[in-house]
């Protein structure tokens, strides 16, 4: 008999003097979902239950974006988001949690870790934000640009066929996009001031790309489970090994066909994975998780770092 799925509370809280939005499920230690960059809560739709079956899972819509308030002149840089997540743990009453990111979200938990230490039990990143990789590069300068900031503010207004596309992009498959997938990202980011708040994102990148490497060095110790799609076109899986390499406590777990949004594209190997890590005895060596995960019925689509050994560092 399959456990009932814990009852999803929709919920808002006080932070530093804003609304912030979350989704709350299950019991037990707590575990942190943060989004990424153009996300939301609902891109952890497929996750939230399996985890919470386990523990107590809080997914955050960070401050300006999904049903959060919108701030003007709002901090964009990832110390000062990381600061806001330690905020609202302290408006939860959550004194440490294991925190999940992707993406840009992934960027600020490992700020997070690095300036806030104690708040983190281990991380599950998947594909991350970080310095080794410059995929992004050009798109964040066009972005900064006149017509670039024009495209970003059209771009939740386009046929959806076209923005099917460019979310097709992100998947290792598009095939596996969800029925209400796309309105789940529009619906965000048509709330007025979404999109000048990312954009404001993007203008700082390098910087924040700067911030983030010289904080690697105070994360290297820290308990992480680093997730890529093989197929991840905006996050290279190279930059992932360099990643790994950097982080000594570090594993890198490769989903085999999935793409920069792997844990909502292949929800059931992602759940697997991170049920995985979070079951792990904390006192026991980071290598114990890989010999798990082969023992597992995901092993026959799920490699670990020593299958990627052969890829380049650079990006």
């Amino acid at each position: 008999m399959h456990q009932k799925a814990p009852q999803c509370a929709d919920e808002f809280v006080d932070v530093e003097g804003s609304r912030l939005h979350y989704l709350h499920a299950g019991k037990g230690r707590p575990v942190l979902l943060i989004h990424g960059l153009v996300g939301s809560t609902s891109n952890w739709r497929r996750n939230i239950d399996a985890i919470a079956r386990e523990r107590s899972v809080y997914a955050i819509d960070l401050l300006n974006a999904g049903k959060s308030e919108r701030i003007a002149g709002l901090d964009p840089g990832l110390e000062a988001t990381a600061d806001r997540v330690v905020a609202m743990m302290d408006a939860l009453g959550l004194d440490q949690a294991d925190i999940a990111g992707h993406s840009h979200g992934g960027a600020v938990a490992l700020v997070l870790a690095a300036r806030h230490p104690e708040r983190v039990q281990s991380l599950m990143l998947f594909a991350p934000a970080n310095p080794f990789c410059h995929f992004p590069d050009a798109l964040v300068r066009f972005y900064s640009s006149a017509p670039g900031r024009v495209l970003a503010r059209l771009a939740p207004y386009v046929p959806q066929r076209i923005q099917l596309i460019a979310l097709g992009r992100m998947y290792g498959d598009p095939a596996r996009i969800g029925k209400d997938c796309m309105k789940e990202y529009t619906d965000g980011l048509r709330v007025p001031g979404t999109i000048g708040h990312i954009l404001s994102i993007v203008r700082g990148w390098f910087a924040d790309m700067a911030t983030l490497k010289a904080a690697l060095p105070l994360v290297a110790e820290v308990p992480t489970l680093l997730v890529w799609g093989d197929r991840d076109r905006a996050m290279s899986l190279a930059s992932g090994v360099r990643l790994r390499d950097v982080m000594t406590a570090s594993e890198l777990v490769v989903i085999p066909g999935g793409g920069h949004v792997v844990f909502e594209e292949m929800p059931e190997e992602s759940n697997q994975i991170m049920l995985e890590w979070l079951g792990r005895d904390s006192a026991s060596d980071p290598g114990v998780l890989v010999s798990r995960l082969l023992s597992s019925p995901i092993a026959a689509r799920a490699t670990t770092s020593a299958a990627v050994q052969h890829l380049p560092t650079g990006t």
